[in-house]
């Protein structure tokens, strides 16, 4: 382990975690809540600049966790994505020299021995490894086998050679570990731990990364990738050649073209950029749906747009080096989220959520349920551009009738969602990014039919289930209404109201406040008057009680009802 880079990243996320604790959950407590609110973007900005120059400086893990953080455009303020945006383009590349070094060892002879022309500056650096353009020696005796595993003629042509950084397994392990420590201390934070295993989240996100730093895997996942959009002429996905490839170096056809977030080159093209998100999305609900294995990092710097002669355009995709797997279970889940969302039925959703897992045993469906049909309500039908739009005073109406599904969150992630939740996350920036009016209703009603008639032609076991949901829902039904009118009839109905909840929450913890702060000054004044007449002990242990006091005020949360 490298001991200074683990110092130096565990000292800056203990920075940062102190910086949120204080600003945005100690002082909110004080009351400074409006303080706290005006200082935030420039607080956040900050903190996304000095993460650029440390990711930028170190490299490894820190520049992947910054590129996926820049393109959650949809989630993130927008103070943060444009400072982190700057890790697409803005990784340093490594020396040549060092390059050099590498590929020979593992090629087993000189450059010049497999390609006729080797470009020194480097096309593309990433985090792991860089990418340089080469042209490919014909010659047999050179080196480059005349055929390819498919039995394909292999011709001399333009390649992109990636080639990993030197020492990077080293430097990965490194940046674990200090991830690691910075999960155990988050995971001291209540509503972190009850919502995600952060230590098998980070075993996961570790697995990922050594399976993406093995480029014969990579290799085969682009082959796959390319076997399964063999029959759609709009995607395109870069031929491996694989005499000139081994574990640490990955040859493979040129197809760089316009990068997919280069919006100015896109329009100049002639190209439009609603057409190129509805096609993007699309093609992810393919990968997810129908072939069940997906491009798992769909960062700017992995997708191109590339014009045909002929006026109409390619959706090119890079590095395979990580890619998912819908598991059957995962997919049944995923295809009821889809249909619940697309017909905007929320007792469906909440089924998908069910079927998926993520949400924790002591979970309140029927209020969960609620809150997603008020959702569709809502929101169901606008574009991207129109939520960005809602009023905020719309915004706290929902949070305050939903105050308290917002304060359990009875969510958590599962580990088979990881690369899943990861790429849809980027997606939705990216489609956002494209264009401002995306509209996902409409993008994934053509989904929705689709399944929904995939389920219809599964036979007499569609129906069944239908009829079996038909039959409890027949059954349930009496008995609510009978115990609801009973209830009404011996005046036991309850109703809750969420506003006045809120305010007598605040009131509880207001007086339980006032009091604290009376036996924090008793303590102190007594504390300062004993250790004054020379009682050095029960001074400091007055004293002692009232800081106590103090801290106790400060941190105590309002009792739940």
């Amino acid at each position: 382990m490298l001991r200074a880079r683990y110092r130096r990243i565990t000292f800056y996320f203990f920075r940062v975690i102190a910086s949120i604790f204080w600003w945005d959950i100690l002082l909110l407590r004080l009351g400074f809540k409006r303080w706290a609110r005006k200082t935030r973007n420039e607080r956040l900005r900050r903190i996304a600049v000095s993460y650029r120059k440390l990711a930028i400086e170190m490299g490894g893990v820190l520049i992947k966790a910054g590129q996926f953080l820049s393109a959650r455009v949809d989630v993130l303020p927008e103070v943060v994505t444009n400072e982190l945006a700057g890790l697409q383009d803005e990784v340093p590349p490594e020396d040549f020299n060092e390059i050099r070094r590498l590929a020979e060892a593992e090629l087993g002879g000189p450059l010049n021995q497999y390609f006729e022309f080797f470009d020194s500056e480097p096309l593309a650096a990433a985090s792991l490894g860089q990418v340089h353009r080469a042209l490919l020696n014909a010659n047999p005796q050179h080196g480059a086998d005349s055929t390819n595993p498919e039995g394909d003629p292999v011709f001399a042509g333009k390649v992109v050679v990636k080639i990993q950084r030197p020492h990077i397994e080293q430097i990965i392990q490194t940046d674990l570990a200090a991830l690691r420590t910075v999960g155990r201390w988050i995971r001291r934070y209540n509503p972190i731990r009850r919502r995600a295993d952060v230590p098998a989240l980070l075993d996961e996100f570790a697995r990922i990364l050594y399976e993406e730093i093995d480029y014969l895997a990579e290799g085969r996942n682009a082959e796959t990738f390319g076997v399964n959009f063999a029959n759609r002429p709009d995607v395109c996905v870069p031929r491996v050649f694989w005499p000139q490839t081994t574990r640490r170096v990955l040859t493979l056809e040129d197809v760089f073209a316009i990068k997919i977030t280069d919006y100015d080159a896109i329009s100049a093209a002639g190209i439009d950029r609603g057409e190129v998100a509805q096609r993007l999305f699309d093609v992810y609900m393919e990968q997810i749906f129908t072939h069940e294995f997906f491009h798992a990092d769909p960062h700017p710097g992995n997708l191109f747009v590339c014009p045909n002669q002929d006026g109409s355009w390619r959706l090119t995709f890079v590095d395979f080096g990580m890619v998912g797997r819908v598991p059957p279970n995962m997919r049944a889940g995923l295809r009821e989220g889809v249909i619940g969302a697309g017909t905007q039925d929320a007792a469906r959703l909440l089924k998908a959520y069910q079927k998926m897992g993520v949400l924790l045993p002591q979970a309140d469906t029927e209020l969960i349920e609620k809150a997603d049909q008020v959702m569709f309500e809502r929101f169901g039908g606008k574009s991207m551009g129109e939520l960005t739009q809602i009023d905020y005073d719309e915004i706290r109406e929902l949070a305050v009738e939903f105050r308290e599904l917002i304060y359990d969150m009875p969510f958590q992630i599962p580990e088979d969602l990881i690369l899943l939740g990861r790429c849809v996350a980027i997606l939705s920036g990216m489609c956002t990014g494209l264009d401002s009016d995306f509209n996902l209703w409409d993008a994934i009603a053509p989904v929705t039919k689709e399944l929904i008639a995939e389920e219809m032609r599964g036979g007499w076991e569609f129906w069944r289930d239908e009829a079996v949901d038909l039959l409890k829902t027949g059954l349930v039904l009496p008995k609510r209404l009978e115990r609801t009118l009973a209830l009404m009839e011996k005046g036991q109905m309850q109703v809750r109201v969420p506003e006045l909840n809120d305010h007598l929450r605040r009131l509880e913890a207001g007086l339980a406040r006032l009091m604290a702060a009376l036996v924090f000054s008793a303590l102190l004044m007594a504390g300062v008057q004993v250790y004054l007449a020379g009682e050095i002990v029960v001074g400091e242990v007055l004293l002692g009680a009232a800081l106590l006091a103090l801290i106790w005020a400060l941190l105590r949360r309002p009792r739940r009802r």
